[in-house]
Formats: C-alpha cells, sequence, structure tokens
C-alpha cells in the first residue's frame, strides 16, 4: 500500500508541474475544449487561487504522510515551498501563462496549511 501511495505522490508532484507549466489550461481543454479556460474547483471569489490551495494541501499533506515515520516529512514541506515558488516565476516566460502573487501566496499557504496538520497530528500521536 505504501508503494502505491508513493507512486501516487510522484504522479501528483509529476502533475502539479505539467499543470502548472503547460501553456494553457489542460484542465480546461478536457473539461470545455479550450485551452484558455481556467476552471474552478470550488466557487470563489478569489479565482483559480483556491486550486493553487488545494492542489498544494493535497500533495503536501499526502508527502508528509508518507515521510512522517523516517521524519523526512520536513524535507518535503522544504521542496514543496520552493517547488511552489519556482513553478509560478517560471510562469513568466511560459507562453499563455502568467506570475501571480496571488497564487503564489496560494501556494504557499497550502503548503503551510499541510504542515499545521502535520504539527497537531503529532501533538496528539506522539510519534
Amino acid at each position: 500500500m505504501i508503494k502505491f501511495l508513493k507512486f501516487f505522490l510522484y504522479l501528483s508532484v509529476f502533475s502539479l508541474i505539467i499543470f502548472s507549466l503547460y501553456p494553457g489550461s489542460l484542465i480546461g481543454f478536457l473539461l470545455y475544449e479550450d485551452l484558455g479556460r481556467q476552471p474552478d474547483l470550488v466557487k470563489n471569489p478569489f479565482g483559480t487561487a483556491i486550486n493553487h490551495f488545494i492542489s498544494y494541501i493535497y500533495v503536501s499533506l499526502l508527502g508528509s504522510f508518507l515521510y512522517l515515520r523516517k521524519n523526512y516529512f520536513h524535507k518535503f514541506l522544504y521542496f514543496m515551498l520552493i517547488l511552489s515558488i519556482i513553478l509560478e516565476f517560471i510562469q513568466l516566460i511560459v507562453p499563455n501563462r502568467a506570475f501571480e502573487i496571488v497564487d503564489l501566496i496560494a501556494n504557499i499557504l497550502g503548503v503551510i496549511v499541510a504542515y499545521l496538520i502535520i504539527k497537531i497530528y503529532l501533538f496528539f500521536n506522539k510519534l
């Protein structure tokens, strides 16, 4: 089961990279046949930033729980923070993509919230 979850984690990180750097919206293309349309996972006034938050909290939590016993979850969370920053800045040079500070904040908040959830979990379970 752990091997499957690790494979799913690596696939999720790879997908996050592809969806972040592909020139246009792959999900918009799959859902609406329109590369220029960004779908909202949850209807909200912040636009697609909530998509970033949900994606980063999901991947950060999955990776953190998988690396919790080896106590590598800190390294994984640092990796996710750096990845979120790099991917958002690379969008400055990718056609049909744009750097947005709100998306960067949502990425970082997703990782931070995942960290807080892990810390609360550790506090109550004393691993």
